[in-house]
């Protein structure tokens, strides 16, 4: 109970009362029956489990989607996938630990992953620098795509990240750089890409190996331009504000499926994955062997054909037309009168100046104004 949510709390509460009458069966009054008083907190268990988990808004799947006992990439390279061996290094700068690569198998398939990692406690989460990339580590994960697409081998790409590291140690880098290299390149390697969103797919950090053929996400993750409280601090001045900007943004795997911004939703166990990760790793498992195959499938030309129109769809919208009324006329312009003559004048007529005896025109008016 110690990583339990807000939401969670009407479910605590029956787990305790569950928990207690199995160690002090002794407390019920002689006429209960035992067994079902127990079958009973049971059953009103997994109901309100059901319940509470069928119903949840934007910003409470964002709290499951960052929960500390949700499977990482390397839980999942652990148990999706097989005969992982891990790279290091951009050859570049340095090896950047919060995003994880390496060759492994998926089935019978031998594939390139990569995906950013976070940590459990202090001491892990600053190895991994709490799963926000450095630059190096984006150069890193581009140096190990390139490798699998010169040997044709599927790369898969797992996101879970805040974004990209914004310090000035990575500004100096070029982040943005390295962020944008990937989006470029990711669009030409000839070779089947998948990317899953498995927890948070934050902003650029999250694009930068988001580009595939194929962008699948688990149901309780969220794929943002920005976090919930990066974009209440901007719109409301107030972070607190992160539950509604949450619902705005249209963040969840439903919303995004919906504006076909991802192309498959994989179903998580009830409570979300950190409940069940083996159901959680098995089903990814099923989920990418049927895309995987169906890449496999296409020609390589029709393949990267497929991956560029996929990216040129998204943002597109259609304004909704006014709705239609009674043809309104044109408005009558009321034609301006002309000037009345001046009548003519009996003083006497200035004198007019030569040119030559004017006086200097100033030089800002001379200028001529700039295109």
């Amino acid at each position: 109970m110690k990583h339990q949510l807000d939401f969670e709390k009407p479910i605590i509460e029956l787990q305790g009362k569950l928990e207690e009458l199995k160690q002090h069966p002794e407390n019920l009054s002689l006429d209960v029956s035992f067994e079902e008083e127990i079958k009973l907190i049971e059953q009103k268990l997994e109901e309100t489990r059901r319940q509470v988990f069928s119903n949840l808004n934007a910003w409470q799947r964002v709290q499951l989607a960052r929960h500390r006992k949700r499977p990482y990439t390397l839980d999942y390279l652990n148990s999706t996938f097989t005969d992982f061996r891990e790279l290091h290094g951009d050859r570049l700068y340095a090896e950047d630990r919060a995003i994880v690569g390496g060759f492994a198998k998926l089935g019978d398939h031998k594939v390139l992953v990569v995906g950013t990692q976070k940590g459990r406690d202090t001491k892990e989460n600053i190895l991994r620098n709490f799963g926000s990339a450095h630059p190096e580590g984006y150069r890193k994960a581009m140096r190990l795509m390139r490798l699998a697409d010169k040997f044709g081998l599927p790369i898969i790409t797992l996101i879970d990240t805040a974004g990209a590291y914004p310090g000035i140690g990575a500004e100096e880098r070029h982040i943005a750089e390295a962020i944008a290299v990937n989006l470029r390149d990711m669009t030409l390697l000839d070779v089947p890409i998948i990317a899953v969103v498995i927890g948070e797919g934050g902003s650029g950090g999250a694009l930068g190996i988001g580009v595939a053929d194929r962008v699948l996400i688990l149901e309780n993750g969220y794929y943002s331009v920005i976090s919930p409280e990066g974009c209440a601090a901007i719109l409301w001045k107030d972070r607190a504000a992160a539950a509604k900007a949450a619902e705005a943004l249209k963040i969840t795997a439903k919303d995004l499926f919906r504006l076909k911004l991802v192309d498959e939703i994989i179903p998580e166990p009830l409570g979300g994955a950190h409940n069940d990760p083996a159901t959680t790793a098995k089903t990814l498992q099923q989920h990418l062997l049927k895309h995987l195959g169906e890449l496999l499938a296409l020609p390589a030309a029709e393949r990267l054909k497929k991956r560029y129109e996929k990216f040129r769809a998204c943002g597109h919208f259609l304004e909704r037309p006014l709705p239609r009324t009674e043809k309104a006329e044109a408005p009558k312009r009321t034609p301006r009168r002309a000037p009345a003559a001046a009548a003519p004048s009996t003083a006497p007529a200035a004198k007019t100046t030569p040119l030559s005896a004017a006086a200097p025109t100033p030089v800002f008016a001379a200028v001529p104004r700039s295109a």
